[in-house]
């Protein structure tokens, strides 16, 4: 459901007692931890258990498995999460209390107070290149309070509360979320169509970008990846009425500021042209944040990724296990680019569940089209959230436009199935990766258990 944002967000400190209704997801719980290191009285709820909800109740929440009237208590203000539902029974009582109902941008804003918020926003890429730029500020002393929209491996959660002045947040464009947060800085890492169902055009998407910016204080910057042809026009726009804005290229040293030669003797995480350009925009916003190069560079250097952002899984069977939460077109190739590279000499066979039926109709083409880097595909049925099952928009649309023989994709709709189709086609050496921002994150543990057991010798 959609809550407006009031008029004034008050500071976290005069919310009184905060109930999240549901608080196990990214965005949520990583608000909730930040209140609760503050000492806000945090409740919360959610429609699914998890080590989530274990961690929160461990840091003095009161959380709740399943949904219900009873669950709002004496909580003063509710937080609502966009997946919820209209009817659900805590949101009712929340409005027949009169209760303050806010959505999750302005829970946000109201942890933000009194920093200096450094936003990354942008299309794709948005996850890594904040814990990229966190795990820099970190090591060079700054201890920034973080939300990110994952969870760090090096810390094994989505947000903190740091001693220092800044914040660094992931913005969210999908609902409009970042129009409300008025940042110091930001990165935007690119400007490439998405979520058409909340702004319906491409324009009106790109068009988003520009209000984000006119968000920034006067004083602060914009970092931008000119690689991306929207991100560098943004930026071009924004130099020309007088923003200082700082250009990074993964591909080039030539005519921007931070070229590839800036993270020369750097080795990152993960390959991939994409995941340069994200380290050179954390880099960039640390050294005009007044950071040391140095410092910052061994902060890049040491980061050892996000929960779902190409994550190994493990490995069974001489085959390696990685998952990740790439679910447009633009972020297939760029994690496919960097499982290719992973691979070696092995066969790639990656996984994917399209995410969202007005997605997948609009770039179900395309996202087979980028499959087709695999060398063997197998295609789940769409993950319905937020919108309604439409039958013309299935898994099948999306694997009718892979470009590889028919042998090599495999439309399997039931989640339940995969698995074991991966196990079977999986040969020692072989990469396989899960795609896509569902439930298929389920799917790697199973493969590996499969291989263990000589699922692979099917």
């Amino acid at each position: 459901m959609k809550v407006p944002v009031p008029d004034v967000v008050p500071p976290a400190a005069e919310l009184g007692r905060v109930h999240f209704v549901g608080i196990g997801g990214a965005g949520l719980s990583g608000i909730a931890r930040i209140m609760l290191a503050r000492g806000v009285p945090v409740s919360g709820s959610d429609g699914v258990d998890s080590s989530t909800l274990a961690a929160l109740r461990a840091l003095g929440a009161t959380v709740h498995h399943g949904h219900a009237a009873d669950h709002v208590g004496a909580a003063d203000t509710v937080v609502v999460s966009t997946a919820v539902q209209e009817d659900n029974p805590e949101v009712v009582e929340a409005r027949r209390l009169g209760l303050r109902l806010l959505p999750r941008s302005a829970a946000l804003r109201s942890v933000m107070f009194g920093r200096r918020v450094v936003a990354v926003a942008g299309t794709h890429g948005k996850t890594t290149t904040t814990s990229l730029l966190t795990v820099a500020l970190q090591t060079a002393g700054a201890d920034p309070t973080y939300a990110i929209g994952g969870d760090l491996a090096a810390t094994g959660v989505n947000a903190a509360d740091g001693s220092g002045d800044l914040f660094v947040a992931e913005a969210d464009e999908s609902d409009g979320a970042f129009l409300h947060y008025a940042p110091f800085a930001a990165i935007v890492t690119n400007v490439d169509a998405d979520h058409l169902d909340t702004w319906g055009t491409p324009e009106a998407y790109a068009a988003a970008f520009d209000d984000f910016v006119a968000t920034l204080d006067p004083d602060g910057f914009l970092v931008v990846v000119a690689d991306d042809p929207g991100a560098a026009a943004l930026g071009r726009r924004h130099a020309a009425g007088g923003r200082r804005v700082i250009t990074v290229s993964a591909r080039s040293d030539a005519a921007v500021d931070l070229g590839p030669a800036a993270l020369d003797g750097v080795r990152l995480w993960s390959p991939g042209e994409h995941y340069r350009a994200d380290a050179l925009a954390a880099l960039a916003a640390g050294l005009e944040l007044g950071l040391e190069r140095d410092a910052l560079l061994r902060g890049l250097a040491s980061y050892t990724g996000t929960k779902r952002r190409m994550e190994p899984k493990g490995e069974a069977g001489g085959v390696r296990v990685y998952d990740s939460y790439a679910h447009h077109p633009t972020e297939i190739v760029g994690d496919l680019e960097s499982a290719r590279a992973l691979a070696g000499e092995g066969r790639l066979l990656v996984a994917f569940q399209p995410h969202l039926v007005s997605r997948t109709r609009i770039f179900g083409a395309a996202m087979g089209e980028a499959l087709g880097a695999a060398d063997e595909v197998v295609l789940l049925d769409v993950y319905l959230a937020r919108e309604p099952a439409d039958p013309e928009v299935t898994g099948r649309l999306v694997a009718d436009a892979v470009p590889l023989p028919p042998e090599a994709v495999h439309y399997v709709p039931d989640l339940d199935d995969v698995a074991a189709v991966l196990a079977a086609r999986a040969r020692p050496g072989d990469l396989v990766l899960t795609l896509g921002a569902g439930s298929i994150t389920r799917v790697g543990p199973e493969v590996l258990a499969l291989l263990e057991a000589g699922g692979a010798d099917g």
